[in-house]
């Protein structure tokens, strides 16, 4: 599975990655045809009744990537936060710990923390699939655009410059949250050798015109969750205050379409 995840990041086009949260998501988005899973941490948390950012205790996260490596056949990447440590050489053994629940791919995030940190807990991850035997992919989200860490006109020159150090750690994709334009894509992709990721996003271009820019991966995050949160919320608030049957099973999946979607 691991030199399949990483095949699928040189096909003619970005793969498409609709994030799952728990086995049953997972089950539903793999049978829909994507060609690998990549979990949402901040999905995984909330599901599990936890806050996004690293607070899900670890026990219960690899118990989620367990159940959901055992409902699909397609290759799983998990999204790790910061490592669940700033000291890499932990980080590593957690690292372990995921390819052995079943992962074959995992993101890693800077967050606000120096980079220099982060290029050793790759270090540290590269180390760990080293020794398992797994060609992991390594795929590292930094935060310059997201959380705004440096002035807009120097955004792109700090993301590469953070690129090369963690292509340097052993990375070999950089998500850069909230880049949307055509020109920051475009400089990004071609200024860096690790494969760039990018996040749906308000503003975005389609997914057809982003391999021209150089995208190799595109994922949807926590909206998928975000919006079935939304629309859960409306058809409760509805049966709460009306007691009325049909929002509710108007557009339901059938039950026996689901059931027979999971294993035995």
């Amino acid at each position: 599975m691991d030199n399949l995840f990483r095949h699928l990041h040189h096909q003619a086009a970005p793969l498409c990655l609709p994030n799952a949260w728990d086995a049953g998501s997972a089950c539903l988005i793999a049978d829909l045809g994507a060609q690998a899973i990549a979990t949402t941490s901040a999905g995984v948390a909330w599901s599990l009744g936890y806050r996004d950012g690293d607070v899900l205790p670890l026990d219960e996260h690899l118990a989620c990537i367990r159940r959901i490596h055992r409902v699909i056949d397609v290759p799983l990447s998990v999204d790790m936060e910061g490592g669940y440590s700033a000291n890499p050489a932990t980080v590593g053994d957690t690292v372990a710990r995921f390819m052995d629940a079943g992962a074959v791919g995992i993101n890693l995030q800077d967050a606000s923390a120096p980079p220099e940190l982060l290029c050793e807990k790759i270090i540290s991850a590269r180390t760990a699939a080293a020794r398992a035997g797994i060609d992991l992919y390594i795929n590292i989200r930094t935060d310059v655009f997201a959380r705004q860490l440096v002035a807009t006109e120097q955004r792109v020159e700090e993301t590469l410059k953070r690129a090369q150090a963690y292509r340097n750690a052993g990375a070999d994709g950089i998500f850069v949250l909230g880049a949307v334009t055509v020109d920051e894509i475009r400089r990004i992709a071609s200024g860096t050798e690790l494969l760039l990721n990018v996040i749906a996003w308000p503003g975005l271009p389609p997914v057809s015109e982003l391999a021209a820019l150089g995208v190799r991966r595109v994922s949807a995050g926590s909206w998928l969750p975000q919006t079935l949160w939304a629309q859960t919320a409306t058809l409760v608030r509805d049966f709460l205050e009306h007691g009325m049957s049909e929002p509710l099973v108007e557009q339901a999946a059938p039950y026996g379409n689901i059931n027979a979607l999971m294993p035995v």
